[in-house]
């Protein structure tokens, strides 16, 4: 399938690594250029010189209110507009409730969910321009309530319903916004918690994975590159009636309607 995004231009938010960095290299097989934004630098130039089409390094905090605009301004200026936000930076601190503080809180919601916002509001005008999308990747938690991770699935539930919202302004705008909640993907964070259950049960890691993706409900954790895929696809005039939707990607693990 043709997904047509050559010589379209996208920006990916925390493409250093994980789910972030799959996007970016999979947009660019796609033949779309590249705003790759994140903290790290160096990750991001050593991403750059692996992809195959023209990219923008941009090392950034997204916490500073001024950072979204920013990056898309030195977007714009570098290739002259936007056609594609992918809204992927974010983690949140897990952790029992009653030990949270509120500095946790807002830091949480500072990136993923306020990054998220003033991304897209900054982007919205480019965005128009081009008749271009938004993918915002939040994650099962935002649909499922757990005791230990209640700072990323209030954040991630902000960030649908923020999808929601711009979905319904994108319809007089003519900008498609879409999400995508991922389950259990094998990233670095997600290979960390594997190996700490491991040491604490005196297993193998690979039976610690096979454990965890069984707690789950899955037969096995996704790939980052699983989750690329869809977001290419959503972005893609192949993908032109989706709007508004929000897509598990996630082996099963959601079971709610």
């Amino acid at each position: 399938m043709d997904l047509q995004l050559a010589s379209k231009v996208a920006i990916v938010t925390g493409a250093s690594r994980g789910i972030g960095r799959s996007i970016a290299q999979t947009l660019a097989a796609e033949g779309m250029k590249v705003t790759l934004v994140a903290r790290t630098r160096g990750q991001l130039e050593e991403l750059a010189g692996s992809i195959p089409t023209s990219s923008l390094v941009q090392a950034v905090d997204l916490r500073t209110p001024e950072s979204p605009g920013a990056v898309v301004a030195a977007t714009m200026e570098r290739f002259g507009q936007v056609d594609l936000l992918v809204n992927n930076a974010g983690a949140t601190k897990r952790g029992d409730f009653f030990d949270l503080t509120d500095m946790d809180w807002a830091d949480g919601f500072a990136l993923k969910f306020f990054g998220a916002m003033r991304s897209c509001r900054a982007a919205w005008a480019h965005l128009m321009a081009t008749r271009g999308s938004i993918v915002n990747i939040a994650g099962i938690g935002g649909r499922i309530g757990t005791a230990d991770f209640t700072i990323g699935g209030t954040v991630n539930a902000a960030v649908l319903n923020l999808t929601k919202a711009l979905a319904d302004r994108g319809i007089r705008d003519g900008v498609r916004v879409n999400a995508i909640n991922p389950g259990g993907v094998a990233t670095e964070r997600l290979q960390a918690r594997v190996r700490s259950f491991a040491t604490e049960q005196g297993v193998a890691p690979e039976k610690a994975e096979r454990e965890m993706s069984q707690a789950f409900g899955v037969a096995r954790f996704g790939e980052p590159v699983e989750i690329a895929r869809v977001v290419a696809f959503l972005a893609s005039p192949q993908a032109a009636y989706c709007h508004g939707a929000i897509v598990d990607v996630d082996g099963g693990q959601t079971r709610t309607l």
